[in-house]
């Protein structure tokens, strides 16, 4: 009987921990490193944060010796295949691309022929050849392609969908050469059920800023159209459900509190900078979006403000519950978030602002907010309630049946203390 291969998959969030608990079903051995200290104990214990992997699957993937959570990259010595799923943030509109270096300094001193290195990491055209490629060479003095291989392979994960996870998602490969490549999907097409290959990893780099550009684009188109819609006196979801019945050339996207997780704030702003540093252009339908999109969080202030005009309440010292804090329905991530900048600006404005989220833990909650349940008893209190986040725990009846004024931003409840972006 062969020794399995040893995956490590560098980054154990809401991306690493699933490709980590897909290659230990598969058969592989598998290191899940993280830097986050905290998150390895708990991940140790069998406790998980991402709500795609249950703590049974966990605490399974411990008991069969093949998934160790670390800290050390001393752990991925003699890997076959390694997994980069790190953050890539924007620090102050500019790609930080730092994960990416650290991890592939980190990795290339264990790095050895024969071995396989694919990023995962949203990141603009290039990265992977570019960046990622000289570091791993520097750092074990082999050639990529001729010594290792080396490709690319978006993220395609949609936290909280019971339909399209991992495994069923088609993921699209790619390798710096045509050996990388058939490196890299013969091991995705040992943990998913289809593979996508591209031609180069700028495609494969391309493909996923398209993807999220794409709806960062149509979510502002609504977004905008909500504002003027509300001004026209004009009740644009129903608008947008009528238009969904067209069987052909619509596809539908509805209003928000702003965009929030990683992919929709930072993927299109990705793009958006290497057009302006290696054209000297401006991706003009990005930098639009990003407008309407960032500038929805005001709004729903202003919204707010209106609406507590109506009952002659000032927002200066109006307790306010903000209703759901992630920015995803059923999910307790709280990346980019909209509901915090919301707070933010409540905050500054005087009031006193609690907020009921049970997917959020302690260490993620946003200052400025007091947590508070979702009850019946407690609801009244309110001056004004705002529904960020229409997670399916939520009793909507207490919201509906209370006397507190509603400002629903998601189209979720019906009643007539309830008013609508």
């Amino acid at each position: 009987m062969s020794t399995p291969q040893k995956v490590v998959v560098i980054g154990q969030g809401y991306v690493g921990l699933p490709v980590a608990m897909r290659a230990v079903d598969a058969g592989f051995t598998v290191v899940g490193l993280d830097i986050d200290e905290r998150r390895v104990r708990a991940l140790s214990n069998g406790e998980s944060f991402v709500e795609d992997i249950s703590g049974a699957e966990l605490s399974s993937a411990l008991e069969s010796g093949r998934y160790t959570p670390t800290t050390s990259y001393d752990d991925a010595s003699g890997f076959d295949i390694a997994v980069i799923s790190v953050p890539t943030p924007l620090r102050e509109s500019l790609p930080d691309l730092t994960f990416i270096e650290e991890a592939g300094r980190s990795l290339s001193t264990h790095l050895e022929a024969g071995a396989t290195v694919i990023l995962e990491s949203t990141t603009y055209p290039g990265t992977t050849e570019e960046l990622l490629v000289p570091i791993l060479e520097a750092g074990s003095g082999l050639r990529a392609g001729d010594d290792f291989y080396v490709g690319y392979s978006p993220e395609r994960i949609d936290p909280g969908n019971q339909k399209w996870n991992l495994q069923t998602t088609p993921k699209v490969v790619s390798g710096i050469d045509s050996g990388s490549l058939q490196h890299v999907q013969a091991f995705f097409d040992k943990i998913v059920d289809r593979t996508v290959p591209v031609s180069g990893t700028r495609e494969a780099e391309l493909t996923k800023l398209l993807e999220n550009t794409f709806r960062h684009v149509n979510i502002a188109l609504v977004n905008e159209l909500a504002v003027f819609a509300n001004q026209l006196g004009v009740d644009v979801w129903e608008s947008i459900d009528a238009a969904a019945t067209k069987p052909f050339g619509f596809m539908k996207f509805t209003p928000g509190p702003g965009v929030g997780g990683h992919c929709l704030p930072v993927d299109p702003s990705y793009l958006s900078w290497q057009v302006r540093r290696e054209l000297g252009k401006s991706f003009r339908f990005v930098e639009l979006a990003n407008d309407v999109n960032e500038h929805m969080p005001s709004y729903v202030v202003e919204r707010t403000i209106d609406l507590l005009n109506t009952y002659k309440k000032a927002v200066n010292g109006s307790k306010i519950l903000i209703v759901g804090l992630s920015y995803k329905k059923n999910t307790g991530d709280v990346r980019e978030a909209p509901s915090t900048r919301i707070i933010e600006l409540l905050t500054q404005l005087g009031a006193e602002v609690s907020a009921a989220d049970p997917h959020v833990s302690e260490h993620q909650w946003p200052t400025g907010a007091v947590r508070v349940d979702l009850n019946h008893d407690g609801i009244d209190a309110f001056d004004l309630a705002i529904v960020v986040t229409d997670h399916d725990e939520f009793d909507a009846q207490v919201l509906t049946n209370s006397t507190t004024p509603v400002l629903d931003t998601r189209n979720a409840l019906r009643g007539e203390n309830i008013t609508r972006l």
